[in-house]
């Protein structure tokens, strides 16, 4: 029987595949071929790695199985795919292959200026970022089969292009860090909350995120959106070890305990932000990162400068106007005005986010807090029902459940 692999190198495997996507393509220049020799890569080690051993140059060895796939492909169909073969015959030693790290550079390459900001957002999340399908489909409030077409689409688009994967000049990698950042938010914010599974973070994914980002600060330190999101990254990863408890259960941000906040990080990610201020609050990133960074600062949940945060959500609605930042929006301005005018903006969001756990969970907490116990279980449960987060769902269904016992309601 065929050993499986270790935790670590499972970790090890999904740490390699954007770096040796990217190695394929950037070789190849032809993104389907490369991805299903990535696969069969991945394949060949989770079978063979157990038993021979973990090879001395993991990725090496990754983008040589890729490559030998690509061969076949290649030769046979020489006739269809003659700049491919070309390159393949190409001579090209093993250290270039190696020893760079093309994971950066290959979320720059699929946002590429044929397609729309949102198929190349789309498309680097599934290739290079390792988000499902249905998961972007979530990030973007859109049903799965949906997502699906659209990144298929964005990689037909992608193949009618002449060498689409050529390294663009200094002012094109420019104009692809708008779509590159949203790509390393979405991924951070995957790894924040999964949309999905039993576990509620994914240190792998929010930890890659804010790795790459820290990059693009360094290429690009005076950059206030760059410095803006690395800076919510930190301040939001802070709390991390809190939002947890020993079993793996949901711990809301008013019940956590904050000594447990990682506060040279907390520290950091203040820095930045505060760094950012000069320039005034002109971008979404960065007045994120003063909200993170109010929250941050506060002693206790009490000590929260709601208002403050509420003027920041009202200027970041005006600059991006979208759906859940205004279902932020919703919370913040219950904690200043009161339950009864959260629920009453979050009646205008009933359409827009329709059938969206977050926002029936949302309605719960309000009605909680006016004090309406019964339609507070009803709103938990519908949402409990609605999440496909296993920790989101018994942190939700135990909520309804205490609120129940206290009052003695049956419904």
């Amino acid at each position: 029987m065929t050993k499986a692999l270790t935790r670590a190198a499972e970790d090890l495997l999904r740490e390699l595949a954007p770096q040796v996507l990217g190695a394929l393509v950037r070789r190849f220049g032809d993104f389907d071929t490369a991805e299903d020799a990535l696969q069969e890569a991945l394949l060949a080690a989770a079978t063979q790695w157990p038993d021979e051993g973990l090879p001395d140059n993991p990725r090496g060895w990754l983008i040589q199985v890729g490559q030998r796939r690509m061969a076949d492909v290649v030769r046979a169909e020489v006739a269809r795919r003659r700049r491919e073969t070309t390159v393949f015959d190409r001579e090209v030693g093993d250290a270039d292959v190696v020893q760079r790290d093309d994971t950066l550079a290959m979320y720059f390459l699929c946002c590429h200026p044929a397609l729309s900001d949102a198929a190349s957002i789309a498309l680097t999340l599934r290739a290079v970022g390792g988000l499902s399908t249905a998961e972007i489909a979530g990030a973007f409030l859109l049903p799965e089969a949906t997502m699906a077409q659209r990144i298929t689409r964005a990689k037909k688009k992608l193949s009618t292009l002449d060498r689409p994967f050529a390294r663009p000049g200094d002012a094109e990698w420019r104009n692809r860090l708008g779509p590159v950042l949203h790509v390393l938010y979405l991924i951070f914010t995957e790894g924040h909350t999964t949309t999905a599974g039993a576990e509620l973070q994914r240190a792998d994914l929010s930890g890659e995120a804010i790795r790459l980002t820290r990059s693009i600060h360094a290429l690009l330190p005076e950059d206030t959106e760059v410095a803006g999101l690395l800076a919510l990254m930190l301040l939001t990863d802070a709390r991390r070890a809190a939002r947890t408890g020993a079993h793996g259960e949901l711990i809301p941000l008013a019940e956590q305990d904050r000594a447990r906040w990682d506060r040279p990080v907390i520290t950091e990610g203040v820095r930045l932000t505060t760094s950012t201020l000069a320039q005034g609050l002109s971008g979404p990133y960065q007045i994120q990162a003063a909200i993170a960074a109010v929250h941050a600062e506060a002693a206790s949940a009490d000590d929260t400068d709601w208002k403050q945060i509420l003027q920041l959500y009202n200027i970041f609605e005006r600059l991006a106007p979208n759906p859940m930042v205004t279902l932020n929006r919703v919370v913040a301005l219950a904690m200043v005005e009161g339950p009864a005018a959260g629920l009453a903006l979050a009646d205008t969001l009933e359409e827009q986010l329709a059938g969206n756990h977050r926002l029936t969970a949302v309605r719960g907490h309000l009605h909680e807090m006016a004090g309406d116990h019964a339609a507070a279980i009803t709103e938990y449960l519908a949402a409990a029902a609605r999440t496909t987060s296993t920790p989101e769902r018994n942190y939700l269904t135990l909520r309804a459940a205490q609120l129940r016992s206290t009052t003695g309601t049956s419904s």
